[in-house]
């Protein structure tokens, strides 16, 4: 597993901020956030790219959110110990989306297309952007010939991608990928874009308490940065090369909410049926769940219509058992990363039989009464976990892991 998130530039780092409720929230420093209604985010901060990439030269050619992704994959790749000289590699592939893409990249060219004419444009400036060229570059990096593409499906992303490479290797078509999400949004028109519809926190007088999911003061989410990537692997292959298996990626769940352009459905059917597809193929029980890492955002209507598909797939046991967190409250909505270090923490609650709190809590909404960790991580033994992530469009996938038992 790799990841560099606003708590951290790789999972040591990452994963102790989680389970120590410390929040990666600042004010912004990457730009001058004055003209902006939200002055706060998740930023990637002392970041150099350069290690990552096999040519120097081509980190400068990357967009910020493929340098995120590179990075992550190397990290992943180096923790898999998968020698890529002694695999066939039309067995490997990549699957590492972004929910935005190369947003910075279009809006530099984009001014020096304005200030400069069309003929200063860079020539770069397409294969820069797109939201595939992450997973393109990462199989030049490693020199994996297999299975590469990218679902984009905004903050679904990550899982979506995790989830489909699950699926390809489960139906023969691949032995490994690398796969998960990447995003660095924290610009001009990504504050402008979603603080114009009024989705982001404005608590600008206290960046490190201003994402509370489920708190009854939420408002609004914080728009965080970074890469989450894991790798993947058919059980036998891992464990024919001694493989370190963290967990057993078990379920894979998807639908669509089929009812608006950014809000959720309010009855949280579409989230519960992704949530029982997931349960079903894991063949597993609700009961046997610990705990699920909540999409939850630290939006009115989101948080709401999470609780209540979370009641819907796991019926009492929701209120009886079942320990629900939003590890948003410290990094942010990573957006299309966000399924990949939600994954990450999934996974590491079982290894380390500790689940990560939401902070930020101080009066719970009512409408949300799961037990959502408040405040202080919880050490108890984790077998199962679940991770939720949903996007803009209605789109939804929940992915299963549990502890490895040979």
């Amino acid at each position: 597993m790799g990841c560099i998130s606003p708590l951290g530039n790789d999972l040591e780092l990452t994963w102790d901020g989680l389970k120590n409720g410390r929040s990666g929230v600042r004010r912004i420093q990457s730009l001058d956030p004055e003209p902006f209604e939200c002055k706060i985010a998740g930023e990637i901060r002392d970041f150099n790219a350069d290690g990552y990439f096999n040519v120097p030269k081509d980190a400068r050619r990357s967009d910020r959110y493929v340098q995120y992704a590179v990075a992550a994959s190397k990290m992943a790749m180096t923790d898999s110990g998968l020698d890529t000289e002694k695999i066939d590699p039309r067995r490997y592939g990549v699957m590492v989306g972004s929910g935005i893409g190369g947003l910075s990249t279009l809006e530099r060219e984009h001014t020096v297309f304005l200030e400069k004419g069309p003929r200063r444009v860079s020539p770069f400036t397409i294969p820069m952007m797109i939201s595939n060229i992450a997973s393109g570059i990462i199989s030049m990096e490693h020199r994996l010939l297999g299975p590469n593409m990218v679902i984009v499906t905004a903050c679904a992303t990550s899982n979506h991608n995790i989830g489909e490479a699950w699926r390809m290797i489960k139906f023969g078509d691949a032995d490994g990928f690398l796969c998960g999400g990447a995003e660095a949004a924290v610009l001009p028109m990504g504050l402008c874009g979603f603080s114009s519809m009024k989705a982001l926190s404005t608590r600008n007088d206290d960046p490190e308490g201003a994402s509370r999911p489920f708190d009854k003061n939420r408002d609004g989410f914080v728009m965080g940065e970074g890469a989450g990537v894991i790798m993947i692997e058919e059980l036998e292959t891992a464990k024919a090369r001694g493989a370190k298996i963290y967990a057993e990626l078990i379920g894979y769940g998807v639908s669509a909410d089929a009812y608006h352009l950014s809000a959720p459905s309010p009855d949280g059917s579409g989230p519960a049926y992704a949530i029982g597809m997931a349960l079903k193929h894991g063949k597993t029980k609700p009961e046997e769940v610990q705990y699920l890492n909540a999409h939850a955002t630290s939006t009115g209507l989101g948080d709401v219509a999470e609780t209540k598909a979370i009641k819907l797939a796991f019926g009492d046991y929701a209120n009886n058992g079942l320990m629900v967190s939003s590890t948003k409250s410290m990094t942010g909505h990573m957006l299309g990363a966000a399924g990949g270090i939600e994954l990450i923490a999934s996974v590491m609650s079982i290894v380390d039989g500790v689940i990560p709190p939401t902070i930020n809590i101080e009066e719970q909404d009512p409408e949300c009464d799961l037990d959502v960790v408040p405040n202080i991580a919880r050490e108890v033994p984790v077998k199962v976990a679940l991770s939720n992530s949903f996007g803009f469009g209605g789109h939804n996938a929940s992915l299963l892991v549990k502890k490895f038992e040979d």
